[in-house]
């Protein structure tokens, strides 16, 4: 864990002394016998750990340690104080130090303090990764295409994503509104908390209440124990809220409690709880109509529709179909299949004929699945479902799905990826003549 420590003091013997003490515990040490040559060698180093004496000929050692935080937040400040001068170290702690010495005992204590304060440094630095590789996962960048819609779709969350403004995501099911409601969160002040999401058509009212709101023990048979609610965990965060407009009327009226005055009542309890969370919400429901049939407050549709985006169906960016496909392609053979690389030219064909009702979502299952099925390094029709082996394509003289020789055509095929072309034994496995089968291969132009 030996790291790089800084020792900032004016008085040389005892600086060096202290150096040589540390250096014997396998740590890289620094000098600097002033806050000017304390600053060069922070611009120079990567100091991990400062061991500053609070009095120093150019500056005031505690002030020193201040700014050093504030520039470089990783870096752990230990104070020299003199002997009956705790105050000193006191303020030193409350300024952001890490801790503090008095002069005299430092020689026995440095090494052990030194040791924690390295600790620190090194979980500090790792978390601070692990932030960055999150940001990354679910940054903007890790949203798929290039089709003016969804370019359209990322500028507007890129744009309202450093505000605290509450967002609506507006599309059907399967569009990927959880991963614009991430990036916009990662792409926030409020990325280094909590970003947490609940489906509301998943639980009844009573559930969703307790869930959200959290309640007390003693509330119902159940509660036990006191339970934190997710608005509350999501504190200097980020709730989103799937399926909005599946959330129970009475329910509206204290998330709008929320978004109004930053506070709420758990379940039995009698005093508020106040919060700073910020709300990003998702439906595939026209909220309008929902309004006027009275299933939805219209007071709380506008304080969530503050800025809303809308998220284009697949079926309307079919030319992100082949990234999107690549993607999941990649993803899954990783997982389950190494051997899969590519797909045939046909196989991406059928992905831009389908409709796609399920959107993306649709999509990641059926490369998934295909993926599993493959028994080669190219995805081919065969690995699809049914419903996309078959398409209507009367308008250019193919066959229909709903005609019987579409379906015949494909099992003709798959008999004979089974038998690896060997039309003999296909035949024998069809129960029809060499012949016949010559003449079908020909007819459906399987050749």
């Amino acid at each position: 864990m030996a790291g790089k420590i800084l020792i900032i003091d004016d008085e040389e013997k005892l600086r060096t002394l202290m150096a040589r003490i540390i250096m014997l515990e396998g740590f890289e040490v620094y000098e600097a016998s002033n806050a000017k040559a304390a600053w060069k060698k922070l611009e120079q180093e990567d100091i991990d750990v400062i061991v500053c004496d609070v009095k120093l000929p150019d500056a005031n050692g505690i002030e020193l340690g201040q700014q050093v935080k504030s520039k470089f937040p990783f870096v752990e400040i230990i104070v020299l104080t003199a002997y009956g001068n705790i105050a000193d170290g006191v303020q030193a702690m409350k300024n952001g130090a890490f801790d503090y010495i008095t002069k005299g005992d430092d020689n026995d204590k440095i090494i052990p303090l030194l040791n924690r304060a390295m600790e620190k440094v090194v979980l500090q630095k790792r978390v601070s990764e692990l932030e960055k590789q999150v940001g990354k996962h679910y940054g903007f960048e890790n949203i798929l295409g290039q089709s003016p819609l969804i370019l359209d779709a990322i500028s507007l969350a890129k744009k309202v994503a450093p505000t605290n403004a509450t967002v609506m995501l507006l599309g059907e099911t399967g569009t990927g509104k959880e991963v614009f409601a991430q990036s916009i969160h990662y792409a926030s002040k409020r990325s280094s908390h909590a970003f947490l999401a609940v489906n509301c058509s998943s639980f009844s009212k009573e559930l969703l209440e307790s869930e959200l709101f959290g309640h007390k023990a003693g509330a119902f048979t159940s509660a036990v124990k006191d339970k934190k609610g997710l608005i509350e965990e999501a504190n200097l965060g980020t709730l989103f809220l799937d399926e909005i407009g599946e959330m129970h009327i009475d329910l509206q009226s204290k998330l709008l409690r929320v978004l109004e005055t930053n506070e709420f009542i758990k379940v039995g309890d009698t005093k508020s709880t106040k919060v700073d969370v910020r709300i990003i919400t998702a439906t595939n429901r026209d909220l309008e109509a929902e309004i006027r049939q009275g299933k939805f407050r219209e007071d709380l549709f506008y304080r969530l529709n503050v800025f809303n985006i809308q998220l284009p169906a697949l079926r309307d960016r079919k030319q992100d179909i082949p990234v999107l496909a690549n993607y999941f392609l990649h993803v899954f053979a990783q997982k389950t299949n190494p051997e899969v690389k590519e797909m045939t030219p046909e196989f991406m064909q059928h992905l831009q004929q389908h409709s796609w009702k399920g959107n993306i979502r649709e999509l990641k299952n059926i490369m998934e699945r295909a993926v599993i099925l493959a028994s080669s390094s190219k995805l081919t029709v065969e690995n699809l479902p049914l419903e996309l082996q078959i398409h209507d394509h009367k308008a250019d003289g193919s066959l229909s799905a709903f005609e019987l020789a579409s379906v015949e055509k494909l099992h003709i095929r798959r008999v004979l990826n089974h038998t690896k072309g060997n039309k003999t034994e296909a035949a024998k496995l069809l129960n029809i003549g060499l012949t016949t089968l010559y003449r079908k291969i020909e007819e459906y132009g399987l050749t």
